[in-house]
């Protein structure tokens, strides 16, 4: 699974950057990530991991707000987009740090890639400090003016291999959390940029290669019109 995640991010470095470029979305996400961690810090950040940096959006944001920074991720490509923080390639089960090394972990949409992100709540847990703060982000997916599913009518489920209810209890189980719904307005096109993405046209066909789920993925939205809704559960946790 861990190669499979590796390989769908190596492959996405340039789609990825497009839709940001054109959304800002995962900079938003990780904005408002930090300043929820930052009400529940008991002093300014000197040190955070950005777990699942990808090319450096999110390590970025955080960057701004604590002494030091160091960026994590699975996949060495997009790791190369980064030059402003330390690197550290390496997956969230087995995280290369000392017990207490951080006062802050971030998934910035991240978290739900990884199967059992129990595991990774554990981990985090180990890394902070007492008192450290771990912040994680997880789609809900997308919804239409009335509330329904965009993806209910077009036989196809967009999933996530751990779903946001998945990653709320896994951080439950090692914090005290807090837990709530962003809401973004977005257009049908920016559905589409966002899952021609190869990692993330895995949420609609994972057994696919990477440029054929890309086109399976762009057939499927092809009628897709108008704005939807794109949800986003936050979740923040406090070491205890």
């Amino acid at each position: 699974m861990k190669a499979v995640v590796r390989t769908n991010f190596d492959d996405s470095v340039s789609a990825y950057d497009a839709y940001e470029q054109r959304t800002g979305r995962f900079t938003a996400l990780a904005r408002l990530l930090a300043a929820e961690m930052a009400t529940r810090a008991d002093g300014p950040f000197a040190s955070v991991l950005d777990a699942g940096a990808g090319t450096g959006v999110s390590t970025r944001v955080f960057a701004d707000r604590a002494q030091r920074t160091v960026a994590l991720d699975i996949s060495r490509e997009m790791l190369r987009e980064l030059e402003a923080a330390p690197r550290v390639e390496a997956d969230f089960d087995h995280l290369p740090f000392a017990d207490g090394s951080f006062d802050g972990v971030a998934f910035t949409a991240s978290l739900f890639l990884v199967p059992d992100p129990a595991v990774a709540a554990r981990e985090a847990a180990r890394v902070l400090r007492t008192g450290g703060v771990v912040g994680a982000v997880a789609p809900l997916g997308w919804v239409d003016v009335d509330g329904t599913d965009i993806f209910a009518a077009l036989d196809r489920e967009s999933r996530s291999p751990a779903g946001a209810d998945e990653v709320e209890a896994a951080l439950a189980d090692s914090f005290a959390v807090t837990a709530g719904t962003w809401r973004f307005a977005t257009t049908a096109a920016d559905v589409r940029r966002f899952h021609a993405i190869p990692a993330m046209a895995a949420r609609l066909y994972p057994n696919l290669a990477a440029e054929e789920r890309v086109a399976k993925a762009r057939d499927l939205l092809e009628g897709l019109e108008g704005t939807v809704e794109q949800r986003w559960r936050w979740i923040v946790g406090v070491a205890e």
